[in-house]
């Protein structure tokens, strides 16, 4: 199936975005030596390239399918429930990791977050609007105890770490808050939800710019510093003195 000219600009986009972002993250971490630093390098490069491959397959047609709705037939573009199924995790593993959270709290996260993409995807399929509507809001209530989790971990984790460390927890934390909250909105007012106040192009447009910062953007954010990787699982005087 062709994707439609006009999404197709966007999804070219999504492409060239994501694979500069995958060799610019290569570049930074080439001559990286400290294995506790290397391991935000490697899931943060997995991110960026699976979701390059993701909008490769959406601009060359391979990842679009269409779903009846009532008398309406839908363009949906699987691949990108495809691409946050495996991305979504990775991005929570990034900053659970960097907060130095337990494997309890990573599997609460990311069990929430498989949960949430897989009844956005059931609500992508779904061949009635109140279906879809149906399982929209159970993906947004999913999302919203995910990040509700992740609020009350991660500042709880991240309090035995140093001082630099809780900062870009924070600000991790906050990006992921703001902009994951931006994709359900999008989704309801655009074609998938069945409202189509946003056209096709302008949904494209939103979930490829929601997805560039969100990856991209997330990535130049956490490795920017070095030092601030270093510190990562150090934990701070006070913190050891009590413990």
């Amino acid at each position: 199936m062709a994707t439609p000219g006009s999404e197709s600009i966007w999804l070219w986009l999504g492409t060239a975005g994501m694979t500069l972002g995958t060799l610019f993250f290569i570049a930074r971490g080439w001559g990286v030596k400290d294995e506790k630093e290397q391991r935000f390098y490697i899931i943060t490069i997995f991110i960026t390239t699976i979701a390059s491959a993701a909008y490769f397959s959406m601009a060359t047609g391979f990842g679009l399918t269409q779903v009846e709705v009532g008398t309406q037939v839908l363009d949906i573009y699987w691949a990108r429930y495809a691409d946050w199924l495996f991305t979504t995790p990775l991005l929570l593993l990034d900053l659970a990791l960097l907060a130095g959270a337990n494997r309890n709290t990573i599997y609460t996260l990311v069990g929430l977050d498989v949960f949430m993409i897989g009844t956005g995807l059931a609500g992508a399929f779904a061949s009635s609007a109140p279906a879809r509507i149906a399982w929209w809001a159970i993906s947004t209530v999913a999302l919203l105890f995910l990040l509700y989790f992740l609020v009350e971990a991660l500042s709880e984790a991240a309090k035995t770490q140093t001082e630099s460390v809780r900062k870009l927890t924070n600000t991790l934390r906050n990006m992921i808050i703001v902009l994951w909250l931006a994709y359900p909105v999008v989704w309801i007012l655009g074609t998938e939800g069945t409202v189509g106040f946003l056209p096709l192009y302008v949904e494209t447009a939103a979930f490829m710019v929601l997805d560039l910062t969100a990856k991209v953007g997330f990535g130049v954010v956490l490795l920017r510093s070095h030092s601030i990787l270093e510190e990562a699982g150090q934990t701070t005087p006070a913190a050891a003195t009590a413990d």
